[in-house]
């Protein structure tokens, strides 16, 4: 397997990461931002997924709660850390794995039951 040099850059980001988490000198939320913004990690990657549509449900379900979480978290994590941008595609995600799977008209019957 061929490395790439944004890959081999990529792993000497985290040691270098990894030395100064365990020193105590860098705060969480500020190393996720390093991670996301290390080479690579805009690149789009294609999955192939084959679920049952109550997995799709349940999937589509996480995210909407994600979504709806956020902004309300005080902690430093990786969710914290994510721009804008993330979050507007991970709602599209969430519409596309609904239509792909058939369980838009569903999934928006189900809300009217219960509108949390």
């Amino acid at each position: 397997m061929i490395k790439s040099l944004a890959y081999t850059r990529f792993v000497a980001l985290i040691s270098n990461l990894k030395g100064v988490v365990m020193e105590g000198r860098i705060e969480i939320g500020r190393m996720y931002e390093t991670l996301l913004a290390s080479p690579g990690m805009n690149q789009r990657v294609k999955l192939s997924l084959t679920i049952c549509r109550k997995t799709a449900l349940l999937l589509n379900q996480l995210i909407e709660n994600g979504l709806a979480a956020q902004g309300k978290s005080t902690e430093n994590g990786l969710i914290a850390s994510m721009p804008q941008e993330s979050f507007q595609e991970m709602e599209v995600i969430s519409k596309e794995l609904l239509r792909k799977a058939d369980l838009t008209e569903l999934n928006e019957r189900l809300k009217t039951i219960d509108p949390k």
